[in-house]
């Protein structure tokens, strides 16, 4: 029978070494068991390298890795305690997130519920017992960094997106520093482990450019949730790099010696492009789909607006001939004259989000002059949720912010005055601007465009509903 050699032993310890197993005496009947396998095949006539590259093909690339994990499961009670939850907290928790993403595009109640214990499950249940487990898989000092890492930053990443969804604030925070830990921790410790293994120094300068290719998409994606600009640029030359670049580099290198199309090559592939369509839908600007989810209620508000409109033309109309004429028009004069205050805030907010910083742009497109009043294309708008103009415009204390409060206050005056006071304080509670706007200045600072135009359009069908009380009240008179 033929025998090894202490250099071809020391190949397969060596080798075995490498997948992180922990106990000795478990290593030791590894190394014994592979070496009488390589034997046995040697005697057909193969050679050490032949015999040894069947057995490795038989076993697989994760059989020892699974032998170890079915002895700690065996020995270990709180490894097993940990496997269990980490299984059932994964499981539990996608299924809530899956559901919540239905809840929350059909428009169904509980989405909020099942995304929140989503993410608990996932970030504060799963990650800290995945962790654990994989400490005591692998017992590496050399990779506790790299594990604390990439876990910090998908805990990070969870309960960022959850917030963004949410519509909590912090969310930004969250994400910038998951950000940071996926850029700054997790790759470059990655980076560092793979450039230290000296079997695949023909792959370092693979791993330096998919790193900085990575770390480029990354930044490219937290832009876009934010919607910041150079979010395209960046994702475009990370998802190039990546996937023209290093993607067929490393593919080449590993695998050009394969006579067999391999399943790790096959899920690389996969994962690729689980990577890459959303990427690139991202980047073609699909977020316009997205967007529209918004546009759908401004549309509603201009819907109301119209209807309001139409209904005070058309009591004026009804009630020409009525000697109450001259006051109904009055009132009429003073609404439009507070409604055109609030298209001029509407206007400079559009011009101003629209444009570069102090350079207000040109919006004769994005805001079409109709009978019933100028009526803003939000479908023309580049930068919907821009967070400068309402800053500038509808925060307390501002010029625009203090005009806009002294005509409610002139026009509710005005309107208690010829109802006689029947009812004290009932227009200047329908018309209170801190009902519609931010009440205080830290409110506001990351207000984005879409609400503060939102908020004014809520203002102006509340004025041409004042409008209507008023007319009623004056005609009965």
């Amino acid at each position: 029978m033929p025998e090894l050699s202490l250099r071809d032993i020391d190949q397969i310890r060596n080798d075995i070494r490498k997948q992180d197993i922990i106990f000795s005496h478990l290593l030791d009947e590894l190394i014994d068991h592979v070496c009488c396998d390589v034997e046995y095949e040697m005697q057909t006539g193969l050679s050490f390298h032949e015999a040894y590259l069947m057995v490795k093909e038989k076993m697989g690339s994760r059989r020892m890795k699974e032998i170890q994990e079915e002895t700690l499961y065996a020995v270990d009670t709180k490894y097993r305690q940990m496997k269990k939850t980490m299984k059932i907290s994964a499981i539990a928790g996608t299924i809530m997130l899956g559901f919540a993403s239905l809840f929350k595009i059909m428009h169904w109640p509980g989405a909020g519920a099942l995304m929140t214990l989503g993410a608990i499950s996932l970030a504060f249940v799963f990650i800290p017992s995945a962790l654990v487990v994989l400490w005591k898989e692998t017992r590496s000092g050399k990779r506790l960094f790299l594990y604390i890492s990439a876990f910090l930053a998908g805990m990070l990443f969870i309960v960022g997106a959850a917030f963004k969804v949410q519509h909590w604030t912090g969310a930004g925070v969250v994400l910038l520093m998951a950000t940071f830990c996926g850029n700054f921790l997790f790759i470059p410790s990655l980076l560092v482990i793979k450039l230290r293994d000296q079997e695949k120094r023909s792959k370092r300068a693979v791993y330096i450019l998919g790193a900085a290719a990575l770390i480029c998409y990354i930044t490219g994606l937290f832009l876009k949730i934010q919607h910041w600009p150079g979010s395209g640029s960046l994702l475009l030359c990370g998802i190039i790099i990546i996937f023209l670049v290093v993607f067929p580099w490393y593919t080449w290198i590993t695998w050009k010696n394969e006579s067999n199309v391999s399943a790790q090559f096959i899920f690389m592939v996969i994962g690729s492009l689980a990577v890459m369509v959303p990427s690139a839908l991202l980047n073609l600007n699909l977020q316009r789909s997205y967007e529209a989810g918004y546009f759908v209620h401004q549309q509603q508000q201009q819907a109301m607006y119209n209807y309001e409109f139409n209904r005070g033309q058309s009591f004026l109309l009804n009630h020409k001939d009525s000697a109450s004429v001259p006051l109904l028009m009055e009132i009429q004069s003073r609404t439009n004259e507070l409604l055109k205050v609030i298209n001029g805030i509407e206007a400079d907010m559009i011009a101003e989000s629209e444009g570069e910083h102090g350079v207000p742009a040109v919006i004769s497109q994005q805001i079409l002059q109709k009978e019933s009043g100028p009526e803003i294309q939000f479908g023309l708008l580049i930068r919907p949720f821009d967070t400068r103009a309402v800053g500038d415009f509808l925060l307390p204390g501002c010029s625009t912010r203090n005009m806009l409060n002294d005509g409610l206050k002139g026009y509710a005056d005005y309107l208690s005055g010829l109802t006689g006071g029947s009812e004290p304080g009932r227009f200047e509670k329908l018309l209170d601007p801190s009902v519609f706007l931010p009440a205080d200045a830290s409110d506001g600072t990351s207000i984005t465009l879409m609400s503060g135009l939102h908020s004014l359009a809520l203002l102006k069908n509340t004025i041409l509903t004042v409008e209507s009380i008023a007319f009623s009240t004056v005609s009965a008179h």
